[in-house]
């Protein structure tokens, strides 16, 4: 049973966002990246593969990866409906959070440049990233709430896996063609990112 199933009576407090995909439109192809650095063909996630790395080579992933993420900075694009849900989250008091498996600066660069205000952000550097149970863990902390108060929103297997890890609510955005195989490990499924306020409306009007 999942804890979206098991708590249906705890209002939502709480919403933790993923950056690329979510917030803004996608923009990364991994595959082109890890190909420019010369990895072969299933070698797994980039960061995970980069570990693995040797001084050298590490070093030179890292100044390739580095230039693609300040062009995603860059040409980065809200995805419909953004502004107008977040206004709406603030309004009603709902906490929200960035959780990223990019740099936490340029994330900020991100929400600065769409002029956004987030309650925290959570990049690589700040602990093991997703999908390992620990940014959402130290988000809700830092919050003040329980995970089963807080949804995790993300477009991809690693938001649903570190929110069902940590015990919160997982939603997929099934924004793009390869979003349905991730359906089953998702609590709840949207097609736009103003579907979580009806989720968030249908939860807290229980109690």
């Amino acid at each position: 049973m999942s804890c979206c199933e098991k708590n249906m009576n705890k209002a939502i407090k709480a919403v933790i966002f993923d950056l690329d995909g979510t917030i803004t439109e996608p923009f990364f192809d991994f595959d082109k990246i890890k190909k420019e650095i010369g990895l072969p063909e299933g070698c797994g996630p980039l960061l995970e593969a980069m570990e693995k790395m040797t001084g050298k080579q590490r070093q030179r992933a890292e100044k390739i990866l580095h230039r693609h993420e300040q062009l995603a900075v860059a040409k980065s694009t809200l995805n419909p409906g953004t502004k107008e849900t977040l206004h709406t989250l603030t309004d009603i008091g709902v906490k929200m959070g960035i959780l990223t498996r990019n740099k936490r600066n340029n994330a900020l660069a991100v929400l600065k440049k769409h002029a956004l205000k987030f309650d925290m952000v959570v990049g690589r550097e700040d602990g093991p990233v997703k999908p390992d149970a620990f940014g959402v863990a130290h988000t809700c902390e830092k919050f003040g709430v329980s995970p089963c108060q807080t949804l995790v929103v993300g477009d991809y297997l690693f938001d649903l896996q570190c929110a069902r890890s940590a015990g919160a609510i997982a939603v997929l955005l099934a924004n793009h063609k390869d979003a349905q195989q991730f359906a089953c490990c998702a609590d709840y499924t949207i097609e736009n990112i103003e579907q979580i306020l009806d989720i968030i409306a249908q939860r807290n009007v229980k109690l």
